[in-house]
C-alpha cells in the first residue's frame, strides 16, 4: 500500500503555526510586514490557529507585547484563530491585562484564544525584576484574577501579590465566560488542574512525554463523564520544514534552524547559564531531526513523520513552527502552501 493510503486512515489531525517571531536580521518593520502577511497565508492554507510566544530581552521574540502584534494580525485574517502562548502572568497587571483579552476578543469576532502560565524562561522574569521564585505563585494569582474578572462584575481578591477591591468590571469577552484557555503541558501530572477548566494543552519535547500527557488527559476527561467527541486541543510543537524536495526542505532547515538556535539559547549564554533544554533543542538541525522533534522534507516526507507522530502519541493538534531564524518570506509561503494543498487534506475525514 502506498505511504499516502495509509495517511489517508488515520484519525483527524488540526494544524495550528507556533510562532515566536525571533530576530531573522530583516528591519523589524519590514520583518513584521512580512509575517503578518504569512499569517494570512497560514489562515488560507487551512491552519486553525496561529500562537504567538512571549520573550522578553533577547533576540528570541521581538514580540514584547503580543497582544499589540495580534491586534495587527486579526487585521489581516477573517477566520483563523488567535492568541499568545502564552502570556507570561507573572509580568502583568492581571486586570489591566483582562482588558485587553476583552478588546482582542471583539476585535477578532470572537477568535481569540487565551493561553496563560508562567513563562519558562524564568532568566527573561529576572530581567525585568521578578524573582523567579515568585513566578509560579504570581502566575497563579493573576490565573485567579483573571477567572474572577470573567466570572463576577466586580472583582474583589486579596493575595500575597495582588490586592484588589471593588474593581467594577465594565468589559466582558465575546466569547462567554472566557476565550478557549491554552496551558504549556510540563508533564501528565499537571494535567489533572487543566482537565476541569477544559483547558487545551501543549507539549514539548519527546514524543513519550506527549503520549503521557494525552493518555493522562483522555483518562481525567472521561472521569468527569465528558465525552471523548468533545476533547479540548492535545497539542505539541514540532519545527516543520516543507519543500519540493527532501534535499531543498534539509538545506532551508539547517541554514535558518542554525540562527534560531543562537537566538533560543542567547539569555542563557549571556548570563552564563546552562541551557537548560538541550535535550528539546538540540544545537543543530539534524541532531534535532534525529530525537524526532522537528522534520524536513517534501510534502510525502513531511506527511509521513506527522502520521508517525499521531500514531505515537495520541494527540490531536500539531503545532507547526515554520517560520524561524532567516528563513526568507518566499521560502515559508512556499512550505504554507505545500502544506495546506498536499498535507493537511490526508488528515482529514
Amino acid at each position: 500500500m502506498h505511504k499516502a493510503d495509509v495517511i489517508q486512515d488515520t484519525r483527524v489531525l488540526d494544524f495550528g503555526i507556533f510562532d515566536h517571531l525571533d530576530a531573522s536580521g530583516a528591519p523589524l518593520g519590514a520583518f513584521f510586514e512580512d509575517r503578518l502577511r504569512l499569517i494570512a497565508l497560514a489562515e488560507r492554507a487551512g491552519f486553525t490557529g496561529y500562537h504567538l510566544a512571549e520573550h522578553h530581552s533577547t533576540p528570541l521574540g521581538t514580540a514584547g507585547s503580543p497582544a499589540v502584534f495580534l491586534a495587527a494580525a486579526i487585521g489581516r485574517t477573517t477566520t483563523i484563530r488567535l492568541g499568545a502562548l502564552v502570556h507570561v502572568m507573572p509580568l502583568y497587571h492581571p486586570l489591566r491585562l483582562y482588558e485587553e483579552i476583552c478588546m482582542l476578543d471583539h476585535l477578532s469576532g470572537g477568535r481569540l484564544m487565551l493561553g496563560v502560565g508562567r513563562g519558562g524562561a524564568l532568566e527573561e522574569h529576572r530581567r525585568f525584576g521578578v524573582d523567579p521564585q515568585d513566578a509560579s505563585p504570581l502566575n497563579h494569582e493573576a490565573f485567579a484574577v483573571l477567572m474572577q474578572a470573567f466570572d463576577s462584575d466586580v472583582v474583589n481578591f486579596e493575595g500575597k501579590h495582588f490586592s484588589f477591591k471593588d474593581y467594577v468590571v465594565t468589559l466582558k469577552p465575546a466569547q462567554r465566560p472566557h476565550p478557549p484557555l491554552w496551558y504549556g503541558a510540563p508533564s501528565a501530572e499537571a494535567i489533572v488542574w487543566a482537565v476541569p477548566k477544559a483547558m487545551n494543552v501543549v507539549s514539548l519535547g519527546p514524543a513519550d512525554r506527549a503520549a503521557e500527557i494525552a493518555a493522562r488527559y483522555k483518562q481525567e476527561w472521561a472521569a468527569l463523564g465528558r465525552a471523548e467527541a468533545d476533547l479540548p486541543r492535545i497539542g505539541i510543537t514540532r519545527h516543520i520544514v516543507v519543500a519540493a524536495t527532501d534535499d531543498a526542505a534539509g538545506r532551508i532547515a539547517r541554514r535558518a534552524y542554525a540562527r534560531w538556535i543562537d537566538a533560543m539559547t542567547y539569555i542563557w549564554r549571556r548570563g552564563g547559564i546552562e541551557f537548560p533544554l538541550a535535550d528539546v533543542y538540540p544545537r543543530d538541525w539534524d541532531a534535532l531531526e534525529t530525537i524526532g522533534h522537528g522534520a524536513a522534507g517534501s510534502p510525502d516526507t513531511v506527511a509521513a513523520y506527522l502520521d508517525d507522530l499521531q500514531r505515537q502519541t495520541g494527540i490531536n493538534y500539531v503545532l507547526c513552527q515554520m517560520t524561524f531564524g532567516d528563513m526568507s518570506f518566499a521560502e515559508a509561503a512556499t512550505a504554507l502552501d505545500l502544506f495546506g494543498r498536499e498535507i493537511a487534506p490526508r488528515f482529514k475525514r
